[in-house]
């Protein structure tokens, strides 16, 4: 079962993303902004992450670009979530090492074709991987 990182400051964003998740069998793991989840990421090694760019604190940007440059994190898909439609942001989201961008609110169908995409790139684990 894939486990998957939500980093997510809104409570409510955070609580729909992880009942539907597990509606779809994915082992889920939360965190309310960058400096909980970063470290998660380490520990846990999830085979996904959805990560809110408007967090307090460090930015998903910020994040995203830390755990890319973490060599036990870099190969971990990171699909970026906001609700800033601007011109250039699906750009940004790519310079900073999303490997994919997503609107809010949700369109599950479409976030759940490139979490699919995203987590059948990813090497399959081994019994000594967390």
């Amino acid at each position: 079962m894939p486990k998957i990182l939500i980093i997510e400051d809104t409570e409510n964003n955070r609580v729909l993303l992880q009942r539907r998740l597990k509606l779809r069998q994915f082992d889920v793991l939360t965190a309310e902004d960058a400096e909980q989840g970063l470290p998660l990421a380490q520990s846990q090694q999830p085979d996904l992450i959805l990560m809110d760019v408007g967090l307090p604190g460090m930015d998903g940007w910020a994040a995203t670009r830390r755990l890319k440059a973490d060599p036990l994190t870099r190969g971990i898909p990171v699909i970026a979530l906001t609700a800033h439609v601007m011109q250039g942001d699906r750009e940004k989201a790519l310079e900073a090492g999303c490997d994919s961008y997503e609107i809010k609110p949700i369109d599950f169908d479409a976030l759940f074709e490139k979490m699919d995409a995203l987590l059948a790139k990813r090497p399959p684990r081994g019994p000594d991987t967390p």
